[in-house]
């Protein structure tokens, strides 16, 4: 058996806290993205939420994750992200979206309908239900985390820096000035 180890560092930190958040929701939810903005700063503006933070919160360069609600509906996940910029006030930015994951050879012989592909593929015997979560941070830090729907519990979450390679770079361009 493998001894794990505290994580420390405050976008994973950040990261697992939101993660928590979007899980006690459940599955099946649209895509959720949230601002992670200096915990520090937000405490000047709203001195009123100094009540709920404690611990790590209050710990220099912490962040806090503020979801942006009100996403506009999107089947195109990527040309949403392409579109989206930040204020220098966001340090970095949160994208929870669920996705089907399937054995590579399922993918052999799909209809070439994308609606009837994605049916062929969420029908699979072999599908596998994961949410993840990337988080990125302007100074180019960038931790994902993925819960899969059948080890559904907090103790059960990877984390990895290149889980999803592809939100991680896309999450960091809408960064960029």
């Amino acid at each position: 058996m493998t001894e794990s180890r505290p994580v420390t560092d405050l976008l994973a930190i950040t990261a697992l806290d939101t993660e928590r958040y979007v899980a006690g929701a459940g599955w099946d939810q649209n895509p959720r993205l949230f601002a992670l903005v200096d915990t520090a700063e937000l405490m000047e503006r709203e001195p009123h939420l100094r009540e709920q933070m404690s611990g790590p919160d209050l710990m220099p360069g912490a962040l806090t994750a503020l979801e942006q609600d009100d996403l506009p509906p999107t089947s195109h996940l990527e040309s949403f992200l392409g579109r989206l910029s930040w204020p220098e006030a966001v340090m970095g930015v949160a994208l929870a979206v669920e996705r089907i994951v399937v054995p590579p050879e399922a993918e052999r012989g799909l209809p070439e309908d994308p609606e009837k592909a994605v049916e062929a593929l969420a029908a699979h015997p072999q599908r596998e239900d994961v949410r993840l979560l990337v988080a990125v941070h302007r100074d180019g830090r960038s931790i994902c985390l993925l819960r899969q729907r059948a080890h559904d519990s907090d103790d059960q979450v990877a984390m990895g820096s290149d889980i999803a390679p592809g939100l991680v770079h896309a999450l960091r361009a809408t960064l960029q000035d």
